[in-house]
C-alpha cells in the first residue's frame, strides 16, 4: 500500500514542471495537512473528509465513463467515500467497479488530480467538504456498464468534447481533468 503522503510527494514533483498546474501543487499541501490529522479524515463523519474517484477511460483513451449523479444532479467521474480506508487507490478502484459494473479494470498508481468541493446539506447530512483524490483507471475489456442506484445514467463521453464544452453540463473540475488528460496524451505521443 502506498501512503497518501508518498502519492502526494510524487504528484507535487510532476506539478512543479507544469506552470498551469501550480494550483494543484499548492492544493497538495492542503491535502497533506488533512492527512496529517490521521484516520479520522478518512471517515465520512468528519466535516471535511477524503474521497477517491477515477478518471475511467476506455482502451482507446478517447472516452471517459461519467455518471449523472442521482443526489448531485451533475455529470461527474465515478467515486466515493473512503469510509475509514486509508488506501485511496483501493477505494477508487472499488468505486469504479461498483458504480460501473465493469470488472476488467486497472488503476494507475499515481494521483491524476486533486479537488476540494462542497457537498450541500441534505436531510440528515450537514454541508461538508469532499477532499477528492483522483486516479486514472482503464477499462481493458468489455465497455458494457451497469448503472448503479447512485446514478441516473452512465455514459461514455468524448474527452475532447468535454474539454471544449462551455455550458454548465460538466463542472470545472471535470473539464480540467479532460484538458489535463488531452495534454498528457499529446505529450506522450511526441
Amino acid at each position: 500500500m502506498r501512503t497518501l503522503q508518498t502519492l502526494l510527494t510524487q504528484f507535487q514533483k510532476r506539478q512543479c514542471h507544469n506552470p498551469q498546474q501550480h494550483a494543484q501543487f499548492d492544493l497538495a499541501k492542503r491535502f497533506r495537512a488533512l492527512d496529517a490529522k490521521g484516520e479520522a479524515s478518512y471517515s465520512r463523519t468528519a466535516t471535511g473528509h477524503f474521497t477517491a474517484s477515477c478518471w475511467l477511460v476506455d482502451f482507446s483513451g478517447e472516452r471517459v465513463l461519467l455518471t449523472h449523479h442521482r443526489k448531485l444532479g451533475h455529470w461527474l467521474q465515478l467515486g466515493g467515500h473512503a469510509d475509514g480506508d486509508t488506501d485511496l487507490l483501493r477505494v477508487a478502484l472499488t468505486e469504479a467497479k461498483e458504480e460501473s459494473g465493469l470488472s476488467d479494470l486497472t488503476i494507475t498508481p499515481e494521483i491524476f488530480d486533486l479537488d476540494v468541493h462542497e457537498i450541500p446539506a441534505r436531510t440528515g447530512d450537514p454541508a461538508h467538504l469532499h477532499w477528492d483524490v483522483r486516479f486514472v483507471v482503464r477499462a481493458n475489456g468489455s465497455l458494457e456498464f451497469v448503472t448503479s442506484a447512485e446514478s441516473i445514467a452512465l455514459a461514455w463521453i468524448s474527452i475532447a468534447d468535454i474539454a471544449r464544452d462551455q455550458t454548465s453540463l460538466y463542472d470545472d473540475s471535470v473539464r480540467r481533468m479532460a484538458m489535463k488528460w488531452l495534454e498528457r496524451r499529446y505529450l506522450h505521443q511526441g
